[in-house]
C-alpha cells in the first residue's frame, strides 16, 4: 500500500533551507577544496611536478601507502572478525567487545599516540628489550602502522554489524545444514552479502589511514625522508615558509579525498540499489526462501 505524505512546509522555507545547505557547502567545502589546488598549480606545473618529485615527497608518499597497504587489510581482517562474532553470537564480554571497537572514537589521535610512546618508549621495561634487541617501534614504521591500525580498525567493524544484524543468518544456517564448512559459508555466502557495506569501510579506513596527523606525528619523531607521511611532510613545509610546496602536497591528500567521496558515492547508490532489491524479495517469502536456497547451495557446490 502507498502512503502519500502532504507537505507541511512552506515553499519559501524549503528554498531557504537549501540555499543555507548550499552556501555551507560552497564556503566550507567547496571553496577550501579549490583554493588548495589553486594554489598548489599557483607557480606551473613544472613547480608542481619537481616538488612532487623531491627525494622526502616521495619518501612521505611511499610511506603513506604502505602504511595504509598493511593498515587497511589487517582492519579489514578484524573487522569481519568482530562483525561476525557479534552479529552471529551471543557471548559475555560482547557489550565490553563493541566498547573497545568505539574506543578509537572517543580517544584524541595524539593521545593514541602517547598510548604507544609510553608503552614501546625507552623508559619502559618493553622499550629496553626491544633497543636491546634492535627492534625499533617508536620512530620508526611499525610505530606508524600501529598508531594508524588502532585509530582506522572501527570503521570496517562499525559498518558491518548493523548489516550483518539486518541481513540475519538464514542463508548460512542453510548453507551449513546442507553440508558447507564454517569456511565455505563465509567465503560463499557471508561475503558476497556484505560485500557493499566492507568496501564501503575499506574506503573510510583507507582515507583515515592516508590523512592520520595527531597519532603519527607522536609516534613517528619527524624524521625527514624516513618517517614522515604526507601530513607530516606537509606541515614541515609550512613551517619552513614553503607555503606552495605545502599546497602541491596538500592536493593529493586533496585529491585522494575526492577519489574517496566519489568511490563512497557509487558504493552508497550500490548499497541501495541491492536494498531495494532485498526488499521486493522480502515482500515474496517463495522468492525470498528460494533465494536462501539457492546461496547455501552455491556454498556447497562452489568448491
Amino acid at each position: 500500500m502507498n502512503t502519500h505524505f502532504r507537505r507541511t512546509e512552506k515553499s519559501w522555507i524549503r528554498i531557504l533551507l537549501t540555499a543555507i545547505a548550499l552556501v555551507f557547502i560552497v564556503l566550507f567545502i567547496a571553496l577550501p577544496m579549490l583554493l588548495v589546488f589553486a594554489e598548489a598549480f599557483s607557480r606551473g606545473w613544472a613547480f608542481y611536478r619537481d616538488t612532487l618529485s623531491e627525494s622526502d615527497a616521495l619518501s612521505a608518499i611511499s610511506l603513506t601507502l604502505l602504511t595504509a597497504a598493511i593498515a587497511v587489510p589487517l582492519n579489514v581482517i578484524f573487522g569481519v572478525a568482530a562483525a561476525w562474532a557479534i552479529a552471529r553470537f551471543n557471548f559475555r564480554g560482547k557489550s565490553f567487545l563493541i566498547t573497545l571497537i568505539d574506543l578509537p572514537f572517543s580517544v584524541s589521535p595524539v593521545v593514541a599516540g602517547l598510548m604507544y610512546l609510553l608503552l614501546f618508549g625507552n623508559q619502559t621495561a618493553l622499550g629496553v628489550w626491544l633497543d636491546a634487541h634492535d627492534l625499533k617501534i617508536i620512530f620508526a614504521v611499525p610505530g606508524i602502522v600501529l598508531a594508524t591500525t588502532f585509530v582506522t580498525f572501527p570503521f570496517v567493524a562499525r559498518e558491518l554489524i548493523p548489516l550483518m544484524q539486518a541481513q540475519g543468518a538464514d542463508e548460512e544456517q542453510a548453507a551449513l545444514v546442507l553440508g558447507a564448512g564454517s569456511l565455505q559459508t563465509l567465503w560463499h555466502v557471508t561475503l558476497p552479502n556484505i560485500k557493499w557495506g566492507l568496501l564501503y569501510g575499506v574506503i573510510l579506513t583507507n582515507a583515515r589511514a592516508m590523512g592520520e596527523f595527531g597519532a603519527v606525528s607522536v609516534i613517528s619523531g619527524h624524521i625527514r625522508g624516513v618517517t614522515n607521511t604526507i601530513p607530516l611532510h606537509v606541515e614541515i613545509l609550512y613551517n619552513e615558509f614553503n607555503i606552495a610546496g605545502a599546497f602541491v602536497c596538500a592536493s593529493v591528500l586533496a585529491l585522494l579525498a575526492i577519489v574517496t567521496l566519489i568511490l563512497k558515492s557509487i558504493i552508497e547508490w550500490r548499497q541501495h540499489r541491492s536494498h531495494q532489491q532485498s526488499l521486493r524479495r522480502s515482500g515474496n517469502p517463495v522468492q525470498a526462501a528460494a533465494d536462501s536456497r539457492i546461496g547455501a547451495a552455491t556454498a556447497i557446490n562452489a568448491t
